[in-house]
């Protein structure tokens, strides 16, 4: 398999063998493996196959090499004349696999 494009985390990501990534948190350890059911389109040298949602038999596997949270951000609100502000902090978890 040349290109796929796969769905997980409620996103779509366009992967190739050996791409590392970065998704949305899934469960599992690392050095595990995690393998992906919804692949949405597949092309191999001449040939592509486009699902309807999905395609069968065109297995994605990954290995999962860390799990980790991203970097700090600061979400701030405030309502001017209203002595209104809240200021809150988020790290947003997620996983880099590499696609095998």
């Amino acid at each position: 398999m040349n290109l796929a494009v796969i769905k997980t985390g409620g996103k779509q990501y366009l992967i190739t063998p050996g791409q590392k990534l970065k998704i949305e948190k899934i469960e599992g350890e690392e050095g595990g493996k995690v393998f992906f059911d919804q692949i949405l389109l597949t092309v191999e040298k001449d040939k592509t196959q486009i699902g309807q949602p999905r395609v069968a038999g065109a297995p994605v596997s990954a290995k999962i090499l860390k799990q980790d949270r991203a970097d700090k951000i600061t979400v701030f609100k405030y309502k001017s004349k209203k002595r209104h502000k809240v200021k809150r902090g988020h790290r947003q978890p997620y996983t880099l696999v590499e696609i095998e």
